[in-house]
């Protein structure tokens, strides 16, 4: 018999039940990348976690014969409604094993949870910050997820949407870049000399984590003002932004981060980071004894880098900023004898980006789905 439960979130065994479905679940598989416990366990923290402070959630079980076989849960973003005049749920955390009944009852509480509060439609994969990946993976499964940075689902997860209704949204595209084929145009290199030479735009590196972190709020700023014309665009609270900088300075090797300045202003950055997926795997959600060790040491060793944030102020768009972040990213991938490089989750409305990074030497090689389907 099939039932759905609503998980307790002051319930320690509840959460840890929710929590721990999908280690369960991809236990065995190669490409899946297990987020830490504590990472995982944040969202359903209601005091500690900033998404509570403006918005809601709640967090669904389907449990058959006395096992747990999928999870879901239900999201009201007030903030992203009110600034885009919209009555809109969202899913995330939907894992579920290949059973269409399970699937079905768990969406089925989703979608009765939203009409409840006058919502009119369900979005997702859409999670609870500016760091949740987007989208269920569609496209490149043989691939193993960079980091916890994005979703991995097994195949089967597309189907068990669509026959529930849900329409394509958006595509996120993730690309590939070997560092033999990341070759700039000469052109690109000129522009960016000529534009930091003037003072327009300098870059600034950092050679200690004590340096980056004092320029976390000024990223952080420059973050929330980068993307507002991106689709899932909607301004960050301060507690938020403090969850974002907190989580890049604390995996970041400082020297993979660069910023954009126009004097004192930040108005770009490029956020890149060792891959240490390979490690996240060995810890299996466990940084504690063996798991912080074996991540530093991959740190150092691997050969994958991870690309995931860059952006500019719209204003400085068009100016040369382009060609200055490129250029950076170049050297990036370059001077630190990086082999490979995942330019994860590039938005399909962000045209210029994407066409820029296939002139890079970039190939599309995973692509993440956002559905929508009436409630």
């Amino acid at each position: 018999m099939l039932t759905i439960e609503r998980a307790d979130t002051r319930d320690r065994a509840q959460v840890r039940r929710f929590v721990g479905l999908p280690y369960r679940l991809y236990r065995g598989n190669g490409q899946w990348v297990p987020p830490l416990w504590e990472d995982a366990a944040l969202p359903l923290n209601r005091q500690k976690h900033p998404f509570y402070e403006y918005s809601e959630a709640e967090f669904f079980l389907a449990r058959r014969e006395g096992r747990d076989v999928g999870r879901i849960a239900a999201l009201e973003n007030r903030h992203y409604n009110e600034y885009h005049g919209t009555k809109q749920a969202q899913f995330y955390c939907f894992d579920c094993e290949e059973d269409a009944e399970a699937a079905g009852a768990l969406f089925e509480r989703a979608f009765e949870w939203a009409r409840r509060r006058g919502l009119t439609e369900m979005v997702g994969p859409k999670g609870f910050g500016a760091l949740d990946g987007y989208g269920l993976l569609v496209e490149g499964f043989e691939h193993r997820a960079a980091m916890t940075m994005m979703n991995y689902n097994y195949a089967y997860y597309p189907r068990l949407v669509e026959r529930l209704g849900f329409e394509k949204e958006v595509d996120f595209v993730s690309g590939y870049i070997h560092s033999e084929s990341f070759r700039l145009p000469e052109r690109v290199h000129r522009i960016a000399d000529r534009v930091q030479q003037r003072g327009t735009l300098t870059v600034k590196r950092f050679r200690s984590k004590r340096e980056l972190m004092g320029w976390a709020g000024r990223i952080g700023a420059a973050y929330n003002k980068a993307f507002v014309n991106n689709w899932e665009y909607v301004p960050l609270t301060e507690r938020e932004i403090k969850l974002l900088t907190d989580n890049i300075t604390l995996v970041a090797d400082p020297r993979l981060i660069k910023i954009m300045t126009h004097g004192d202003e930040v108005v770009g950055f490029l956020f890149a980071f060792p891959d240490v997926s390979a490690a996240l795997q060995r810890a299996r959600g466990r940084l504690l004894p063996l798991g912080l060790p074996d991540l530093l040491l991959e740190m150092r060793r691997t050969k994958w880098l991870a690309l995931n944030g860059a952006g500019i102020l719209p204003e400085f768009q068009g100016h040369g900023g382009n060609a200055v972040l490129y250029a950076e990213m170049e050297h990036t991938v370059r001077d630190y004898h990086f082999e490979h490089a995942d330019l994860t989750q590039v938005a399909e409305s962000a045209v210029q980006m994407r066409r820029d990074l296939e002139n890079l030497g970039g190939r599309a090689y995973k692509n993440h789905r956002v559905y929508r389907r009436a409630v």
